[in-house]
């Protein structure tokens, strides 16, 4: 038996189920609901997390891996109280996202490691919740030094506790290509990577490049195109029907990148979320599944991607 760890405790990888591969109840910055608490509705937060998820769990979701770090205002008693609301199975995170803390920047790789391992192992924050994911970040332009000392201590983590990595990235700057040789370069199994926002441009080749590298591909910004230039969801759909008859349904996961709506300050800005995605968490469900079967995707097929990839991928 193998299991994973969720806010709620331990879980049999068997029983993760129909799995979002990264997603985020709600993101923020380090601070803030201590600092400023009235810039965040926890209680609002929460009431709609529980809504929109007790609507998903009936569509069929049983996990989500909710990749929100320290610096986007993690919140795994939010998450712990969510999961026990609505019998979704949430994965919270260790690591770091784009803006590396400034006491890190000194700190040697293997320090850091020992952070992340902490809440693997012991616990967040003093909660005893421990992180089943380690989350690192890279952006446009590449991976800047502070990202790469990040980088190297999430491999080493990794290593040492088998607990496997997701990133962000930046597909049309091959961002993915960097994580990689950095990964390898600590010694972590590919098998045990997660390459994420592998879908933001339709690079075959890159796409194709990394998976001879042996990582899983996560196609996780539906419905797409918040980015200028980005692809929308169709586009997004047939690439992965590109990857699906290229053989690499064994290879892929789909995903969102959602937060709930009262995650933003303001009631303009919640607007604008839901005209941009009014399914959240179903989005997948709902649009991305019927229009693959549509292209020819067999149940079988979509199981593999939705059910037993993430179960793999935990497995390792």
């Amino acid at each position: 038996m193998s299991t994973v760890n969720t806010v709620l405790g331990p879980v049999d990888t068997a029983d993760l189920g129909f799995t979002l591969s990264h997603e985020h109840l709600a993101t923020s910055a380090a601070g803030i609901l201590r600092t400023f608490p009235e810039l965040i509705d926890r209680s609002g937060i929460i009431e709609q997390a529980n809504a929109t998820l007790k609507e998903a769990y009936r569509e069929g979701l049983r996990t989500i891996i909710d990749v929100s770090t320290i610096d986007l205002g993690r919140d795994v008693e939010m998450m712990k109280q969510v999961s026990q609301a609505t019998g979704v199975h949430i994965i919270a995170a260790t690591g770091n996202h784009l803006a590396v803390p400034r006491p890190f920047i000194d700190l040697a790789p293997e320090v850091i490691a020992d952070l992340y391992v902490r809440e693997i192992e012991v616990g967040i924050e003093g909660t005893g919740i421990k992180a089943g994911i380690i989350k690192v970040a890279s952006d446009e332009g590449g991976i800047t030094p502070p990202q790469e000392i990040v980088l190297r201590a999430a491999g080493q983590a990794s290593v040492r506790t088998g607990v496997p990595i997701s990133t962000h990235t930046w597909s049309p700057d091959r961002v993915g290509e960097e994580q990689v040789r950095i990964l390898m370069d600590e010694g972590v199994d590919m098998d045990r990577v997660y390459i994420g926002h592998s879908n933001d441009d339709m690079d075959m080749g890159y796409l194709l490049g990394l998976l001879k590298k042996g990582v899983w591909l996560g196609l996780d910004r539906f419905p797409g195109g918040r980015r200028p230039g980005t692809p929308f969801w169709e586009e997004r759909t047939q690439l992965a029907k590109q990857l699906i008859d290229a053989g690499h349904a064994d290879r892929i996961m789909l995903s969102h990148d959602h937060s709930v709506p009262k995650a933003r300050y303001g009631l303009a800005v919640q607007e604008q979320r839901i005209k941009y995605n009014p399914d959240g968490y179903n989005f997948i469900t709902r649009n991305v599944l019927p229009r693959l079967r549509e292209l020819g995707v067999s149940d079988k097929v979509i199981d593999q991607i939705m059910v037993q990839n993430p179960r793999r991928f935990f497995e390792g």
